[in-house]
């Protein structure tokens, strides 16, 4: 069973916890991480590109020359796809690029994720993340305290609102609770803090 350090948020050991075999001290599945973040990223797209098409570009109505006679191909607008000011071809129409994925996979994912990031040394558990008051410089402080100033995310177990409004102008860091946690940001992360009660949430959940 993978044991972790825990540290309270001044940087300072005040204990120890076993966390679960099966979320933290499995085997990194890559295709099950891969077509998670794939997903992800496929979900977050917009897919309001739109171009035009011979039918909507304005213009084109008369027939530039007669059918027959001129030596020249025969044309019916000067708005077809060949043309300059033309309409556009087969181009991209606003549509979705959601897809599912089995619920099975993402679990794995997830627990690979988790277990990647142990393995890597770049889970910190937190004794408790709590900020009396609603303040950057608090959470600048503790990512000072762990030497990190790239990619970081918090974890806790619910909605945090003092720790959610203190990180959410650094860049490069992120909140989230347990119920909203995704798998490409934990590997998108150099630092993944994570508060004890909600390592006990996700075991509960995935062990």
């Amino acid at each position: 069973m993978p044991k972790a350090t825990v540290f309270n948020i001044a940087g300072e050991q005040v204990g120890e916890i076993e966390l679960a075999d099966s979320v933290f001290g499995i085997e990194p599945n890559k295709t099950a991480l891969h077509t998670v973040v794939v997903n992800y990223l496929a979900n977050q797209r917009q897919g309001t590109q739109s171009t035009l098409t011979r039918s909507e570009v304005s213009g084109g109505g008369r027939k530039p020359w007669r059918q027959k006679g001129t030596g020249h191909a025969r044309q019916g607008s000067t708005r077809a796809p060949q043309w300059k000011h033309g309409g556009i071809a087969l181009g991209p129409k606003p549509r979705s690029y959601t897809y599912t994925v089995n619920k099975k996979v993402r679990r794995l994912a997830l627990k690979s994720a988790l277990s990647a990031k142990l393995a890597a040394g770049e889970l910190v558990v937190l004794d408790a993340i709590s900020l009396p008051e609603i303040k950057t410089k608090q959470v600048v402080t503790i990512l000072s305290k762990f030497e990190t100033s790239k990619k970081a995310l918090f974890v806790t177990a619910g909605v945090n609102e003092n720790l959610v409004k203190s990180a959410r102008n650094i860049p490069g860091v992120k909140t989230a609770s347990t119920g909203s946690l995704n798998v490409y940001d934990l590997l998108d992360s150099n630092k993944f803090f994570i508060s004890k009660d909600a390592v006990a949430a996700l075991e509960e959940v995935y062990a």
